[in-house]
């Protein structure tokens, strides 16, 4: 069964940091470019992050670049996310997705839509960022 279990989220002040960590089993991780995206609430999803299936090429959403980064351990099918210099405007229920192509992926950075032909998802973890 394929599965990407997203964790790390929670509550925190603005300023503060966060990891969040995607966990991948049932698939070839390896094989696989991984992203991370964001949905706040009464909004679409927007991509953040992603990385190729190396962890080679990275690409970021303007609006993060420079408080995001992304890297992934293929030894342990892991892909992280540290968010530093959290802002209220964070706020939102951030996802990870596995897809074969690393176009797919990131030519949905920065940019609001549906994004439901991406391979996998997981289920979500729930940032909350205080002012």
């Amino acid at each position: 069964e394929v599965q990407l279990v997203e964790s790390g989220g929670g509550l925190v002040q603005a300023g503060g940091s966060l990891r969040l960590y995607c966990a991948a089993s049932g698939f070839t991780f390896d094989d696989y470019a991984i992203g991370w995206f964001r949905q706040a609430p009464g909004k679409e999803r927007e991509g953040v992050s992603c990385v190729s299936s190396s962890g080679g090429s990275t690409y970021y959403a303007d609006s993060v670049k420079g408080r995001f980064t992304i890297s992934r351990d293929n030894t342990k099918n892991t892909v992280y996310l540290q968010i530093n210099s959290l802002k209220p405007e964070d706020t939102a229920v951030y996802y990870c997705a596995a897809d074969r192509s690393i176009w797919n992926l990131a030519q949905s950075m920065g940019t609001k839509g549906d994004y439901s032909g991406l391979d996998y998802w997981g289920k979500g973890t729930l940032v909350t960022v205080s002012s």
